[in-house]
């Protein structure tokens, strides 16, 4: 998540985790609740996108590049049409079912805003500000223990990983052929077994210094959400629930 935050000084920056979290999980629920049919949604949804977008100075390349993560989902709609079964319509020239029609536009774009949505939240909010987030919403705390955990050792059992995999090749290993795999296989549970002890380490030492499963209780009272804060915030789910309920309303 590092690499996805993007250093910048702007109102969306400024606001407290927390209350950013709430909002983005807000309007997705909003997005994927409203009926595929109702096109003229999706396309109010984009617009509050691209200006939620713009009050973070997050770049429109930026999100185009790293919304490629969901490019399995887009060939998977852009199949449905022609794999549906139903009722065929003629679309661009083409023979395809009406029900795989609507079917990919639906996965198509909620699937985008969602994207959209979570890597404007991560852009403008640090991994250790989403954490504490979710630790102020009252996230259980096996979960947030989980992702400070991994996004604090990731890096370390990267490096890890590296360095087992120049002692295999050293060795004379190359994980290229098929059946050098046993090898491979070892060492992935070789570095699961180094992850787990040392995680326990880790764990064991923490509490011994008073760590109960919670960010420090300073942390969670410095820069926590205010009223206005929460009311700013607060404007992105409800002019999506204005937009879905006039979509439900008009059918």
């Amino acid at each position: 998540m590092k690499g996805l935050y993007l250093e910048r000084d702007t109102p969306l920056h400024r606001l407290a985790p927390e209350v950013k979290i709430a909002a983005m999980v807000s309007a997705t629920v909003i997005v994927v609740i409203t009926p595929r049919e109702a096109l003229w949604a999706f396309a109010g949804y984009a617009a509050l996108v691209a200006v939620i977008a713009a009050i973070g100075r997050v770049p429109a390349g930026w999100l185009a590049k790293r919304s490629l993560v969901e490019l399995p989902f887009v060939l998977l709609a852009l199949a449905l049409p022609f794999l549906a079964a139903g009722e065929k319509v003629t679309f661009l020239g083409l023979e395809v079912s009406r029900d795989g029609l609507y079917g990919g536009f639906n996965i198509l774009a909620k699937g985008t805003l969602g994207v959209l949505l979570s890597l404007i939240l991560a852009a403008t909010t640090t991994t250790r500000d989403l954490i504490v987030g979710l630790d102020r919403l009252r996230c259980p705390q096996i979960i947030t223990q989980i992702a400070t955990f991994m996004l604090r050792y990731l890096s370390v059992l990267g490096g890890e990983a590296r360095r087992m995999r120049v002692a295999r090749i050293s060795r004379g290993d190359d994980p290229r052929f098929l059946w050098q795999l046993r090898g491979f296989a070892s060492g992935v549970g070789a570095l699961f077994l180094r992850a787990f002890e040392r995680g326990e380490r880790v764990y064991l030492a923490m509490v011994a210094r008073g760590y109960e499963g919670r960010m420090p209780a300073a942390w969670l009272a410095a820069g926590a959400a205010t009223r206005d804060q929460w009311l700013a915030a607060a404007t992105v789910p409800v002019v999506a629930a204005a937009i879905g309920g006039t979509a439900v309303i008009l059918g």
